[in-house]
């Protein structure tokens, strides 16, 4: 929906994704495991065979297994994935950023211990980062990592951790130190060597992929664990961030996008009053600003792919790109459910699962509010928080 530039290799790659997805995805997400999570055995084909299409591997260089795509290609992909199925869209997400961190931070060994399996889509990681008490804000993190020897002791609570269920390792960000932005160091703990306890959280939305607390009591982990420099763990996440709010807003374009999609058919073929309800002006205004709201949040979020790719700065348009993507995923999938009239709110059709999914991409990686004071900082130089 909507022209984007791409080259042909860029157009043959979304296209043979597309045609995947299509047949191997849509009706088991969908309707097989819709509102229900999807087992890991179900799931770990799937990763492995979205690899082959580059997801995942796609931002990971090629000295390290990847495929060393550009930015823009692989938010392109990443679009197919979560126009298909938002919920797939985060296990996806999750690994690449964690590859991410991986690639460009973690030591040697472990880099090559557990990059590969990432890139592979044969393993899972989760990244712990926000607690009860520490969202937006990773200075209150208050988790713990305590010298033990020649090992660290970790104690602490972490919430909304994507892949939990999933998950073979977890990187853990901990409070080394008493200095609120120097005090932050990530750890990788092996689910089996390094057992932490995972519960599920129950939602209204992305509710057939794994969103859950983690407890870590007294979990020992070698020092050897260590993912970058002891206290350099806030400056890392704060880098991730800007990358992964791009991804976030990727997701809101896909749903955005596949609610109107979902709008089209039904407008297209519902009569109403002698026609098609398309035919309809007030039907067909909705319709046209779904459309706007669709392709400017995609611009956005090309805009910031290309400056990330480009080693540009890019926080203020990464905001930029997920506040309106989100806001965007929100009000389109409402309007889709609009035009659906009833039919909008039966399970049988899709937009009322869209319209739930898409209210949690305001809230993740930073709610809207957040990228309103990113954006005005970077807009007056003045820091409202």
């Amino acid at each position: 929906m909507g022209h984007v530039f791409r080259t042909e290799t860029q157009q043959l790659a979304v296209d043979a994704l597309r045609r995947y997805l299509q047949a191997e995805v849509e009706s088991l997400y969908n309707r097989d495991y819709r509102d229900r999570l999807v087992p890991k055995d179900v799931l770990g084909p799937i990763m492995r065979r979205l690899s082959e299409f580059g997801l995942v591997c796609g931002l990971v260089g090629e000295a390290d297994g990847g495929l060393g795509l550009d930015w823009p290609t692989a938010l392109m992909l990443f679009e197919e994935v979560a126009a298909t199925s938002p919920d797939l869209s985060v296990p996806v997400a999750i690994n690449t950023f964690g590859a991410h961190l991986l690639e460009k931070v973690a030591p040697e060994p472990l880099k090559a211990r557990y990059l590969p399996g990432l890139v592979r889509g044969e393993t899972f990681v989760s990244i712990a980062v926000s607690e009860p008490g520490a969202g937006s804000n990773p200075a209150e993190i208050r988790a713990t990592a305590r010298r033990d020897g020649d090992g660290w002791i970790l104690n602490g609570e972490k919430t909304w951790i994507s892949n939990g269920t999933y998950s073979d390792f977890l990187i853990c960000t901990c409070r080394t130190g008493d200095d609120p932005r120097r005090g932050l160091t990530h750890f990788l703990l092996d689910r089996e060597a390094h057992p932490y306890e995972v519960l599920e959280i129950a939602k209204v939305g992305y509710t057939s992929q794994s969103t859950t607390q983690i407890f870590l009591d007294d979990v020992r982990v070698p020092g050897e664990n260590m993912v970058g420099p002891e206290g350099g763990a806030l400056r890392n996440t704060l880098s991730l961030f800007e990358s992964s709010r791009v991804f976030v807003a990727a997701q809101g374009v896909g749903i955005a996008r596949r609610a109107l999609e979902e709008a089209l058919r039904y407008t297209g073929e519902r009569r109403q009053h002698g026609k098609v309800i398309a035919g309809h002006q007030l039907v067909a205004a909705m319709l046209a600003e779904m459309a706007v709201n669709v392709d400017a949040a995609r611009l956005l979020t090309l805009r910031a792919a290309e400056m990330i790719g480009a080693g540009l700065p890019a926080e203020m348009e990464a905001a930029m790109a997920k506040y309106h993507a989100a806001e965007a995923a929100v009000t389109v999938s409402r309007q889709a459910v609009q035009l659906h009239g009833g039919n909008g709110i039966s399970r049988e059709f899709l937009v009322e699962k869209l319209a739930r999914d898409a209210l949690l991409v305001p809230i993740y990686e930073g709610t809207t509010q957040i990228q309103q004071l990113i954006i005005a900082r970077a807009l007056t130089g003045v820091a409202a928080f």
